[in-house]
Formats: structure tokens, sequence, C-alpha cells
């Protein structure tokens, strides 16, 4: 099972490298930002949106017992300055949620249906949350490759880089 630390320190993570790609991608025209470059969710704009509302999904379940969000076919925001500002919001709430954690919930079942509502299923807690981390690291992989056949680069990626972290 994992524990707060390791939670903490994933959404510090998920919030720096947020950042860069966000500042990574406002050095881009819009029309830059929402061109269909062939990726699973066709653009930079549409990866990111995805990466949002996918957190909502999560976070949703986490604290409230369901999705806050339920058209992912639609995007959230159109325009990167919205979907940056909803993004830090939910970086914020990430890092607050993820501080406040016990072990108790983390060793709980989390029982959730999926969007369609055709499917249930039921997790460790601590499982879901790893699960959550794992997919936001993965889609920022695709993100920054788009970014970098755009020509934007975002720099060091790896979590030993993250300013702050302490070194043993």
């Amino acid at each position: 099972m994992i524990t707060r630390p390791y939670l903490v320190s994933m959404a510090r993570y998920n919030s720096w490298m947020n950042g860069k790609i966000y500042d990574a991608a406002g050095r881009l025209p819009a029309e830059e930002i929402a061109r269909d470059r062939g990726a699973f969710f066709k653009s930079i704009l549409g990866t990111l949106n995805h990466l949002l509302f996918a957190d909502l999904v999560w976070m949703g379940r986490f604290k409230e017992g369901k999705s806050r969000v339920s058209d992912k076919t639609k995007l959230l925001h159109e325009e990167l300055s919205a979907l940056r500002g909803a993004r830090e919001v939910l970086d914020a709430e990430i890092c607050d949620w993820a501080a406040a954690l016990d072990e108790a919930w983390l060793a709980r079942t989390l029982t959730f249906r999926t969007l369609d509502g055709t499917a249930e299923f039921n997790f460790a807690a601590w499982m879901m949350v790893m699960h959550m981390f794992n997919h936001q690291t993965h889609h920022r992989g695709q993100i920054t490759t788009l970014l970098t056949q755009a020509g934007e680069d975002v720099g060091p990626t790896d979590y030993i880089g993250m300013p702050g972290l302490k070194k043993m």
C-alpha cells in the first residue's frame, strides 16, 4: 500500500509538471495548440482537456463518491488560459487532499461505476489513487511529445529534478 508522503510527493510532481507543460503550450499560438496532430485526443488542447477531465472524474469519486463530469467527448475549455486556470485550481485541491489522507482511507475499498453506468468496480482506494497519478504521467508524456514536435521544449521532466526535492 502507498503512504501519505508518497501521495504528497506525487501531487507536488503533478502540479510542477502541469505548470511546465502549460508554460510550453503557452508559448505556442492558439491554432498550434488546437491543431490535430494525430494523437489519441487529437491535439495538445484535447489531451490537456482529457487530463483535466479524468482528474475531475477521480477526485469526484474520491471525495464525493461520484464523478464531477460526464461527457468525455466535449472539451471542458477551448482556450488555454481558462483550461490552465481550472488545472491550477484542481492541482491545488489534489495537493491539499493528498496531505489530508490517512491510512484508513487508503486501505478502504472504493466502489465506482463507469461513466456510462454499465459496470461497477471495487478496488482498494490506494490502487485507484496510484492509477490517477500514473494516468497523469502517461498523458503528460504524450503532451511533451506533441509540444516537442511543435518546437517547444518542456525541459527536465524527471521526478528527481523537481525543485525543492530533499536529497538524502
